[in-house]
């Protein structure tokens, strides 16, 4: 009985390779087109978020470097990037037409990197307008957001990168 189990297990094992070796050979002729497929795979879309919740110019500009860097990189890579700069609190100063110690720079990056977009919390906005007495006006590149904490919430649980420079 012993015996009649491993013939047939050996039979089962050399069916076994007579059925895979064509297989193996399929798939070796294959692998540079499902290679090919990989690195286009890799090459998803990035996603960053970039919080600016301060009124400091260092914080303001290290954050567009970030953007700026991150940006370039994934360009020279041959890949997709997006980049979202979210403002609120004090940080809104950043994408404020009056108050902004970095438009000029803003302006520059909005017309040479499209992948990098400012976003303004219509929340700090409102409060800001109350507490001023004035229409806060927006540098032209600036888009309000309802919250912008909120806005960093929803990237992040789609999948964004969070960077808080």
């Amino acid at each position: 009985m012993k015996g009649i189990h491993n013939v047939v297990a050996a039979a089962a094992g050399i069916a076994a390779l007579l059925i895979s070796a064509p297989l193996q050979a399929q798939e070796k002729q294959q692998r540079p087109a499902q290679l090919s497929k990989r690195v286009v795979a890799d090459k998803k879309m990035h996603r960053l978020i970039l919080q600016v919740n301060t009124n400091e110019p260092p914080m303001m500009n290290l954050a567009l470097n970030n953007a700026t860097n991150v940006a370039q990189y994934y360009k020279d890579a041959g890949e997709k990037v997006s980049i979202e700069i979210v403002t609120f609190g004090p940080g809104l100063h950043m994408l404020r037409d009056d108050t902004s110690p970095v438009k000029a720079r803003i302006k520059e990056i909005s017309e040479t990197t499209p992948s990098i977009s400012f976003k303004a919390c219509g929340n700090t906005r409102e409060k800001m307008s109350v507490a001023e007495s004035k229409e806060i006006p927006l540098i032209a590149e600036a888009k309000v957001v309802k919250s912008g904490v909120v806005r960093v919430m929803q990237l992040q649980e789609s999948g964004w990168t969070y960077v808080k420079p």
